[in-house]
């Protein structure tokens, strides 16, 4: 069996928070071995329950921040609390942050300010930063070239970008996380960036609850379905399965500082 890393989910949502021990099971039989549960989405709250949940769980590992949606709420006594979140041994990154100019949920000047300090903050902290990105690439770009990247790098998650956008992101220091988007009929363009990105940038992740990939689309995602967008990778990279699996495990236990599995 493969073993995988879910470099991105998020077990506090309300789909999932209540089957977690389920969840964990199933990926566990899955080959999943470790994943990395985001906070971000929501009040500050879905941030605490995510680094509580990992802090039960041994294969279970944690990020927080605000997600561009609610940047607007990012005020001081935002980032407060999750620098002391951070202060847990189970914290591995800062976000989801970025830009998302698509739905603009917060204006993009308070999405630009937000993610100019989550920058600052993983720099500070010695953590990596995990970007979200939607109809921003160019200005993502500019904004870390002026902010500068965090020592410790990060990874623009669940990538749905063009191989412009990838080689500009692996240029700036990034991994690239691909997600369930990647086996989806209309998403050409992704599959075709999926070979620029370097052997030891490429990552794979579910986003569960969201955008599980086929054969499960419109369901519940979780992080057992990784195994899918895993092969739909090793497709678009032609690739050998057993030795691109060893390539994104070693990828993200490096760029989060994951214990050896």
């Amino acid at each position: 069996m493969l073993r995988l890393i879910d470099s991105h989910c998020h077990l506090a949502d309300a789909k999932l928070r209540d089957d977690v021990e389920g969840v964990l099971a199933r990926a566990e039989e899955a080959g999943v071995v470790r994943m990395v549960s985001v906070g971000a989405i929501g009040p500050v709250e879905n941030d605490r329950l995510t680094v509580e949940i990992a802090e039960r769980h041994a294969s279970l590992f944690a990020a927080v921040g605000v997600h561009p949606h609610a940047a607007k709420d990012a005020d001081d006594d935002r980032f407060a609390e999750l620098k002391a979140l951070a202060r847990s041994k189970k914290v591995v990154a800062i976000g989801e942050s970025g830009l998302d100019f698509f739905y603009q949920h917060s204006p993009p000047a308070a999405q630009e300010a937000s993610l100019r300090r989550h920058l600052e903050l993983a720099a500070e902290l010695d953590l990596p930063i995990v970007i979200h990105c939607r109809d921003a690439e160019r200005r993502l770009v500019e904004i870390v070239r002026e902010t500068r990247m965090p020592p410790r790098g990060g990874v623009v998650h669940c990538f749905t970008g063009d191989t412009v956008a990838a080689r500009e992101f692996v240029e700036l220091g990034f991994c690239i996380s691909f997600s369930g988007i990647l086996t989806f009929r209309n998403a050409e363009k992704i599959r075709l960036a999926a070979p620029v990105v370097p052997d030891d940038r490429v990552m794979v992740e579910t986003d569960a609850p969201y955008l599980a990939p086929e054969p499960y689309r419109g369901q519940r995602n979780e992080p057992a379905f990784v195994v899918k967008t895993f092969e739909a990778l090793a497709r678009a990279r032609g690739r050998d399965p057993t030795i691109l699996s060893a390539q994104v495990v070693a990828n993200a236990a490096r760029l989060f500082r994951l214990p050896p599995i």
